[in-house]
Formats: structure tokens, C-alpha cells, sequence
């Protein structure tokens, strides 16, 4: 995450936004134009109303009057059409540019690898592409476009009020420098604030996050009381982040407002005095420079609200870039398409480490011919998982080689390296969506004709049917309308109209019913039938099919053999564990 920089105006990031706006160069365009052609025509009103009043005091021209009437009425509506595609397209402009910012933010994030994931909150990185790009929309319609429109506003009128009466001018404008610093310490002492209130909201989306994910845990744990006192706790942090932008608030625009009027009584008292003794200053004059002086002094405070809303949208920027800058992707060293994969696997002495220095897996070499189904065994923790994310080059491995069809994985186009190998989790992650949209995850190539043919081949079909909607059921957020075999059924299916060339089951009958099991059981030979598998199972009973087991202890390879080998070993790390489960299952 980017540190503040303390400056109430980072350039770099101002200039990182606005090269957004390149793509629409036509738009933009006419935003700016508006911008400058309404600061020109609000400045005419209060030149025209003194005229006005100059002239018809002097004349009392009734015609004059209606005409000028008239020309005040003009420049009004021309101010209503220029104030609506300023505001039209200035808010078309930031739409557009957040919808390419979050589009872009999170096309990085899906190609991060696994570890970004294990070290980032989910709801801090949910807080990025929605929160913070959100006020990156307010940083060009609340910012930089009214900024420019106060600013020009101002100068406009400030030009104006010199040519008129250049010593009722400096008199209007003598309080201006104060405003000003008054200004640039607001900016500089509220950017930090912003800063403290967009990590808080960070933090607070990222614990309300976890606890509803988690709410069976913290139910079940009865952590209701422990949690709410952390919420609060976390949202009392949050509050007072916001109130101390507040306190900031309500110092300065009362001393803005005092300023204003400041300036405005010196423009009564002067005036007044220059039309009683020498009439060198007009009443019109007078009326207009007070108007002239509330236009001038309202943009510069809205200037400073407004810079607020520029610097929340750098904040907020500095933050989105943090994470596209982010250089935790895996390298794509090589471009070879993985197509039409043989499926031979070869594992020569792997070493790899989550955290530095910590070696999950420890030298470990084997072989899997193609069309072969092995299974990996051992204790939690033993790097049988590690394998199946090595294989997918979610992680880079320390030192080795992995070959697939003896060409390294390095060497694959990523993409098209993971389309080639089906992986059924435990913990099946299903969306908020149809039963069909999560099989095929809404690949157009996949028909409603494959998936029931491929569901009643590996015998789930029935099971479908029997739902509501069948095909079309909505399964709810992570699946919860199923259970845990049914969601591993679903899973199977998904696998298997992907036409791996190379299927990966971990634990996939750990945590079933028996009536699950068995299904899963005839879904996992239909699967495995004539392409190269993995398979991860603690229920030993599952894998006595296999053509070779591999046994893992602490990262390394302990036994090889088929079922009937393994438990020729005397005292041998996979019969002890057979004979354990074969007795509980007894007893």
C-alpha cells in the first residue's frame, strides 16, 4: 500500500489519472470548453446588472431597462446549457475512466499467483475495485472539472473587477492572501485524514467480510459478544477518523465565511464613502463589485471542498496503483500452447518453500506415465496439496524441474497450460449462479446438451433433475443451497466437460456421506478412465486402484508402490496408516 506523501498535491498521481482521459479526447474536450465559455458567461451577469443600474438611475430608459432585462435573461439560460454538458459530460468522462481503471485493477488481481492471495485481506482488495475507484469518479467530476471552473470563475471575475475599479478591486481582494493560506493549510492538514479514513474503511470492509463468511464459526464458537466488541472497536476507530475531518471542516469554512464578509463590508464602507464625497465609485458599482466579491470568494471556498474531493481521489489513486503495480504475477517465460497433452509427469528434485527458508517440499522426484492414475498419501501437512499447485504454476518453485511431456512448465503459455489440467477441491467454491453456468463457468463452447450427456455418463444426471430448475437451480452464494457431496458432484462435472488432458482430485471424499461417496466413487472412474490423474485422498480405502501411491512425510517421498506393495513393508508408513483406518472402520 502507498504511504502519504504528505504534499496536499501529488503530481505524479494527478498526471497517472488524468492519462485515463486520453481515450476520450472528444468528450473531454468539450467538458473543458464549457468550462471556460461559463466561466466567461457567469462573470457577465454582475457587470450587466451594474450597467443596468447605471444606466437606468441615470436615464431611466425604460427601454434600456427591458433591453438590458433581456440580455441578463440570455446570459442566464446560456449558463443552464453550458452548465449541462459541463456537468453531463465531465460525469460521462469519469464513468468511463473508473469503468477502465476497475476493469484493469481487477484483470491484475486474477493474475496475481496464490501467495498475493495468502497475505492480502479480501476485503481490502474488494475495498480497491469498488471503494476507492469510486471516489477516483469524484476526483474528475467533484475535482479536477469544478476546480478548473472555480478557478477560471475567479479569474474572470478578479480581471473584471481590476478594469472596472482597480482601487475597489485591491480592496475586495485584501483578504485574499489570508483565505488562501487558510486554504492551503486545510488541504495539507486534511489530505493525512483522508489517508486514515480510507485505511479504516479498508479495515472495516475487510472484518465485516470475514465474519459473514465465517459466521457459522463464530455462531457455533458462540464468539457473537467477542465479535461485536471487535467490531466496534474497529468502527469507533473508523468514526473518528471521519470526525477528524470534520473538526477540520468546521474550523475553516467558518473562518472563509468571515473573510467573505470581511471583504464584502470593505467594499460597502469604501464604496460608500467614494459616492458620498466625490461620486467616483457608482451605486451600480457597488452592487456589482458585492456580487462580483461573493463570486469570487464562494469558488475558493467550494475550491477547497472541491481539492478535497481531488485529494481523496489521489489517495484513493495512489492506492489502486499500489496494487497495479504490484509485481506478483507468475513469469510467463514461455509461449508453447499446452494442446493435446500426452499428460506424462515428471518431478525432478522439486524444492519449494512458502515462506523463505521454510521448505514445504524437499528435493522430491517421480514419474507419472501418461494415461497412469497415482495417488498421493500423508499426514496434514506432508506437501501433498503443494504438489497439485506446483503442477499449475500458482507458485514458482525454488530450485528443479516440472515437466509435462518432458517439456518444462515454464515453458508453457500459462493459460493454456491450465486449461489442460481439471483440479477437484475439497472445498468446492461454487458462485452465486445456475447449476449449468457453474459447470461450464459460462463457456459459450459448452452446450446444455454436453453437460447432461457428460452428467448422465458419470451418473449425476438424476440428481440434477431432481432440483428445481434442475439445470437452472440458482445454488446461492458459494453454494450453500447444496450439500458438501452434492457441491463435489457439481465439481466433477465441471471437470470433466473441460476434457482435461490431466485430472487432479485433492480430498474429494473427505468430508461426503457414504450415498455421496459412492457416486463420487463412480464419478472419479469415469473421470480418470484413459487420461493421466492425481489423486489426494486420506480414506486409503479410495486409492487401492491406483497403478502406484507415493507416501509423503515432511516434504519428502518415504514409499512408492501400488496397494498391495506398500503394505509388504514392514513397519512401513503406509500400512501403519491403513491398519488404523481399516480398524476404526471396524470398530
Amino acid at each position: 500500500m502507498s504511504k502519504t506523501t504528505g504534499k496536499a498535491f501529488d503530481l505524479k498521481i494527478f498526471a497517472r489519472l488524468m492519462s485515463f482521459a486520453k481515450n476520450y479526447k472528444l468528450k473531454f474536450s468539450i467538458a473543458v470548453i464549457a468550462t471556460v465559455l461559463l466561466a466567461v458567461a457567469t462573470a457577465a451577469d454582475p457587470y450587466i446588472l451594474m450597467y443596468t443600474i447605471n444606466e437606468f438611475t441615470a436615464s431611466k430608459d425604460i427601454n434600456q431597462l427591458l433591453n438590458n432585462t433581456l440580455l441578463l435573461i440570455a446570459v442566464l439560460l446560456l449558463q443552464v446549457l453550458l452548465q449541462f454538458a459541463f456537468i453531463y459530460y465531465a460525469n460521462w468522462v469519469g464513468q468511463h475512466i473508473i469503468r477502465d481503471i476497475r476493469a484493469k485493477t481487477f484483470r491484475k488481481i486474477m493474475g496475481f499467483k496464490m501467495a498475493y492471495f495468502d497475505t492480502t485481506s479480501v476485503g481490502k482488495l474488494v475495498t480497491r475495485v469498488v471503494s476507492d475507484i469510486e471516489t477516483i469518479a469524484n476526483f474528475f467530476t467533484q475535482g479536477v472539472f469544478m476546480i478548473v471552473s472555480d478557478i477560471l470563475k475567479m479569474l474572470v471575475v478578479a480581471v473584471l473587477m481590476v478594469v472596472i475599479n482597480w482601487k475597489l478591486a485591491l480592496i475586495s481582494l485584501a483578504v485574499l492572501p489570508i483565505l488562501i493560506y487558510a486554504t492551503k493549510l486545510f488541504q495539507i492538514a486534511i489530505k493525512a485524514t483522508f489517508q486514515d479514513v480510507r485505511n479504516q474503511v479498508a479495515n472495516l470492509n475487510g472484518f465485516v467480510q470475514e465474519r459473514v463468511t465465517g459466521m457459522k464459526i463464530v455462531q457455533l464458537f458462540n464468539r457473537e459478544k467477542i465479535e461485536y466488541d471487535n467490531f466496534v472497536a474497529i468502527n469507533d476507530k473508523h468514526k473518528k477518523a471521519h470526525v477528524k475531518t470534520v473538526w477540520y471542516y468546521s474550523i475553516f469554512f467558518p473562518i472563509a465565511e468571515i473573510l467573505s464578509s470581511i471583504a464584502i463590508g470593505l467594499i460597502v464602507w469604501y464604496g460608500g464613502l467614494q459616492v458620498v464625497t466625490d461620486n467616483a465609485v457608482t451605486v451600480g458599482a457597488i452592487i456589482g463589485f458585492i456580487k462580483m466579491a461573493q463570486m469570487l470568494f464562494r469558488p475558493l471556498r467550494q475550491i477547497a471542498d472541491k481539492f478535497n474531493q481531488l485529494q481523496m481521489g489521489i489517495v484513493s489513486g495512489e492506492r489502486v496503483f499500489a496494487v497495479l503495480d504490484t509485481e506478483s504475477s507468475i513469469a510467463q517465460k514461455g509461449n508453447q500452447p499446452a494442446t493435446a497433452l500426452e499428460g506424462s509427469i515428471k518431478f525432478d528434485q522439486v524444492r519449494f518453500s512458502y515462506i523463505p527458508g521454510e521448505e514445504v517440499l524437499k528435493g522430491i522426484s517421480f514419474n507419472v506415465e501418461k494415461g497412469q492414475t497415482i495417488a498421493i498419501v500423508g499426514a496434514t501437512g506432508a506437501g501433498k496439496s503443494t504438489i497439485i499447485n506446483l503442477i499449475n504454476r500458482f507458485y514458482e518453485i525454488d530450485s528443479g524441474t516440472i515437466t509435462v511431456d518432458g517439456i518444462n512448465v515454464e515453458n508453457f503459455d500459462i493459460s493454456s497450460l491450465r486449461h489442460q489440467i481439471a483440479v477437484v477441491l475439497q472445498d468446492v467454491f461454487l458462485f452465486s449462479d445456475s447449476i449449468l453456468n457453474n459447470i461450464t463457468l459460462k463457456n459459450e463452447a459448452i452446450s446444455l446438451e454436453e453437460v447432461q450427456e457428460a452428467a448422465k455418463k458419470i451418473g449425476i444426471h438424476d440428481f440434477i433433475m431432481s432440483l428445481p430448475d434442475n439445470y437452472h437451480y440458482n445454488v446461492k452464494e458459494r453454494g450453500s443451497m447444496l450439500s458438501s457431496g452434492q457441491r463435489q458432484l457439481i465439481a466433477f462435472l465441471r471437470a470433466y466437460v473441460s476434457n482435461p488432458s490431466i485430472l487432479i482430485l485433492d480430498e474429494a471424499t473427505s468430508s461426503v456421506d457414504s450415498y455421496a461417496e459412492q457416486m463420487i466413487q463412480y464419478a472419479t472412474d469415469q473421470l480418470t478412465e484413459g487420461r493421466t490423474s492425481i489423486v489426494i485422498a486420506h480414506r486409503l480405502a479410495t486409492i487401492k486402484k491406483a497403478d502406484r501411491i507415493i507416501v509423503m512425510d515432511k516434504g519428502t517421498i518415504v514409499e512408492q508402490g501400488n496397494h498391495q506393495e506398500l503394505l509388504q513393508i514392514a513397519n512401513g508408513y503406509y500400512k501403519n496408516l491403513y491398519e488404523v483406518q481399516f480398524q476404526e472402520a471396524q470398530s
